[in-house]
């Protein structure tokens, strides 16, 4: 198993049409070996939306990790001090949550879970998902590229004719992308 005995976090932001394509990965981050520990933010915790409801997916999370999820700024910030997590994972990883990393603000769950682990210099892996990845979060997608110990997982636009400023991760590179943060290398290439 590659992930044998890791711990690793598992964030989840509100681009809900992308949740359905992310929990599989999570089950097999699980069936790898890996002690997963899922993290979800406010809107995840309590929106109900036409792509499944909270509950639901929490259920799903605990069915796959055997844990609560962590869902509150009070539960995120021990990650830190008692530096939990070998590796956490953003996934999806919104445009809202790639500008708040990019400009230090920590008023989520997810943003906090991200601050307190950094803390350690673990790899921070982002698996984006945003409508304005080539529109106004270019920027901080750059900015968030060039600090220490965080990781893309390769993405792609996702629908050049009808969204063109929108990038998504491919899900399937989460585990390859884990495997080289955890020795300090981004996977390639990063644009796919």
């Amino acid at each position: 198993m590659q992930l044998d005995g890791l711990k690793v976090g598992f964030a989840l932001t509100g681009s809900f049409c992308t949740l359905e394509k992310v929990i599989p990965e999570i089950d097999r981050i699980v069936k790898e070996g890996a002690d997963v520990y899922p993290i979800i933010s406010e809107a995840v915790d309590k929106l109900d939306t036409r792509f499944g409801e909270a509950d639901k997916w929490k259920s799903r999370l605990r069915d796959i990790t055997g844990r609560e999820a962590i869902c509150s700024i009070i539960q995120a910030e021990p990650i830190g001090p008692k530096a939990m997590l070998d590796i956490l994972v953003v996934a999806p990883c919104t445009g809202n949550t790639i500008s708040k990393l990019a400009n230090a603000i920590t008023d989520t769950s997810v943003t906090m879970a991200c601050k307190a682990h950094l803390r350690n210099q673990k790899p921070l892996v982002l698996a984006i998902s945003t409508n304005d990845g080539l529109g106004m979060n270019a920027k901080n997608i750059g900015m968030l590229m060039n600090m220490k110990n965080i990781y893309m997982v390769p993405f792609e636009q996702d629908d050049p004719i009808k969204k063109c400023n929108s990038l998504m991760a491919r899900n399937d590179l989460i585990i390859p992308t884990i495997l080289e943060s955890l020795k300090g290398k981004q996977i390639q290439p990063v644009l796919v």
